[in-house]
């Protein structure tokens, strides 16, 4: 007997909730926000062909899911609480339901978040997920506070760099080869990146402005520049490489460095006087970082290239509507 809405939310989607006053299974999720906490939330939403290939294994899928929207809270500075599931489904694949809640809920439970609601329906696979967090007043990372004259870093994994997932995406459009282990490794970047949690709760305080590498480098930096109302210069030969994206020829690794998105790593400005504890918190949160470049009062963003030359860049990052 196929598994109908409710039965599918009780085998794979119900848990225990402590930290909910009530979760899954009525109307409404109750939550009760720590004393003086700030509610942080935010949503993403997945659509087979456009955010994901149909060849994800569903663990990957189910931990990238989360992950994106972990992001959001990361680059918030708040630590996660809770979310709810939205899943349209186009049949019943226990399968890939199971890998699906397993990805999803591993990730869930290394970051304490609790899944308190939701809904499933028949249609297209889309997920939408809703993330809670709490940050206390005052100490959310925002995208206004930048200054000129900050220093601009970025995160990447300890021995590893940002792009990869953009260069996973050109090896499956065909556009380059890669050997099968550089493929698994950029393609594991693409399917399962790692939300810096961590990293966002260490920069409270420390960090003048934030936001998660999703769109594109470049392209997120733009909202944090017009936002602060400042502008920037990237300096090409700081750019954090891995060392498959470091084989590829120069123009390639700028194109997936800068422009290519999926990366989930944090992009953020802090006093360039603070340069000790930045690095302190990347070491605390088991990531590395990068200064890449700095804030200046003049608008618009900048590249030093390898040459020594200044190049325009464009501070426009991915959008769905664009022609």
């Amino acid at each position: 007997m196929a598994l109908g809405e409710f039965d599918l939310i009780g085998k794979y989607f119900t848990r225990s909730t402590p930290r909910a006053v009530l979760g899954v299974g009525d109307d409404c999720a109750l939550l009760q926000p720590a004393p003086g906490q700030h509610l942080a939330v935010s949503s993403d939403m997945l659509v087979e062909g456009r955010h994901f290939l149909s060849t994800v294994r569903p663990e990957r899928l189910g931990h990238k899911a989360l992950a994106v929207n972990l992001s959001d809270l990361a680059a918030c500075g708040a630590r996660p609480l809770a979310f709810t599931l939205a899943l349209a489904l186009p049949r019943v694949d226990e399968t890939f339901l199971a890998g699906f809640a397993q990805g999803l809920l591993a990730l869930a439970d290394q970051h304490g978040i609790e899944l308190v609601g939701g809904d499933t329906t028949a249609g297209p696979l889309n997920i939408c997920i809703t993330v809670m967090g709490e940050v206390p007043p005052g100490q959310a990372l925002r995208r206004d506070g930048a200054r000129a004259g900050d220093a601009l870093w970025v995160s990447h994994p300890l021995g590893g760099g940002i792009g990869d997932a953009r260069l996973a995406l050109e090896a499956f459009r065909g556009q380059i080869s890669l050997p099968g282990d550089d493929f698994e490794t950029v393609r594991r970047a693409m399917e399962q990146p790692q939300p810096r949690v961590a990293l966002g709760l260490a920069l409270r305080g420390l960090a003048t402005a934030a936001i998660d590498v999703s769109d594109g480098l470049c392209g997120d930096l733009g909202h944090i520049l017009r936002r602060s109302q400042v502008g920037a210069v990237i300096q090409a030969s700081q750019l954090p490489l891995s060392p498959v994206l470091a084989r590829q020829a120069r123009p390639l690794q700028l194109d997936c460095a800068l422009a290519g998105g999926d990366d989930y790593e944090l992009l953020f400005t802090a006093p360039p006087d603070r340069q000790a504890e930045v690095l302190a918190a990347g070491q605390a949160a088991g990531v590395g970082l990068r200064c890449i470049g700095q804030l200046r009062a003049e608008p618009g963003l900048v590249l030093h290239d390898d040459q020594g030359g200044l190049q325009a860049l464009s501070a426009r990052g991915f959008d769905h509507f664009a022609g």
